[in-house]
């Protein structure tokens, strides 16, 4: 039945637009239902911010939120990218307050920290924290923590 929507919702749109190049007016379309799952709007976003397109991932990453707490680190992450560390800040807070067994919302944290430097005890305490939850990726956040060690040695 989802895909019959789906593809249905496609196929108006292709009309649409075809029509439309024809200079034709065309009925508005109005979807009431989202005919993508909270998924594929990850994997939406995660297409646009490879491309560079970070303004798109954000807005699929947000249709995510709805449903699916991971799309707040993805939001963290896109924000990061386009140098918005306050916003950036924001939603891997969420992250972190959401999915709190996500050691890459920790360490994302930590890392966002050291690129402001500031915060770099909680920085350190959020690196330890993601070595704790995921050991698998000790050595990307064990990284982390020593650049945010040598980094608090060199401002004392």
């Amino acid at each position: 039945m989802k895909n019959k929507k789906r593809m249905s919702f496609f196929i108006l749109l292709f009309i649409s637009m075809f029509l439309g190049s024809l200079g034709c007016t065309f009925p508005r379309i109005i979807v009431l239902e989202d005919p993508l799952s909270p998924e594929e709007h990850i994997n939406l976003g995660a297409a646009y911010e490879k491309n560079g397109e970070l303004d798109l991932a954000v807005k699929e990453y947000t249709l995510a939120s709805k449903k699916l707490s991971i799309a707040y680190l993805y939001l963290g992450n896109a924000y990061f990218q386009k140098n918005d560390f306050d916003k950036a800040e924001e939603y891997y807070k969420i992250a972190v307050e959401k999915e709190s067994g996500n050691a890459d919302a920790y360490n994302n944290l930590a890392w966002l920290y050291y690129t402001k430097r500031e915060n770099l005890d909680e920085a350190e305490s959020l690196a330890l924290k993601a070595i704790e939850l995921n050991s698998s990726k000790k050595n990307i956040y064990k990284d982390t923590l020593e650049k945010i060690r040598v980094l608090k040695k060199s401002i004392k």
